[in-house]
């Protein structure tokens, strides 16, 4: 069964050994290129990540700017407003 990045993580081994995996930029070039538009999935996904986590945890997870993902969700109606970031243990 093929993993993720083209790796067949039943045997160990890349599926296809003479080709290297593609880095997100390359593909998402080839996906445009060939007519699968790419931004709206991104952008929905993003929504629905700030709906599940902390914007400001997101930003960091993607490399997003914290204004950014909280702006996004804010337009989603997230509810993470009161989130306070830090070690809460003390």
């Amino acid at each position: 069964m093929a993993g993720s990045g083209g790796w067949d993580s039943t045997v160990g081994r890349p599926l296809h050994p003479d080709r290297s995996p593609h880095d997100p930029a390359t593909l998402g070039k080839r996906l445009t290129t060939a007519g699968v538009p790419t931004l709206h999935g991104r952008t929905a996904t993003l929504r629905q990540l700030v709906l599940q986590a902390p914007p400001s945890v997101v930003a960091g997870m993607l490399g997003y700017h914290t204004v950014h993902t909280e702006a996004v969700a804010a337009q989603a109606g997230g509810a993470w407003k009161k989130y306070a970031p830090g070690d809460h243990t003390r």
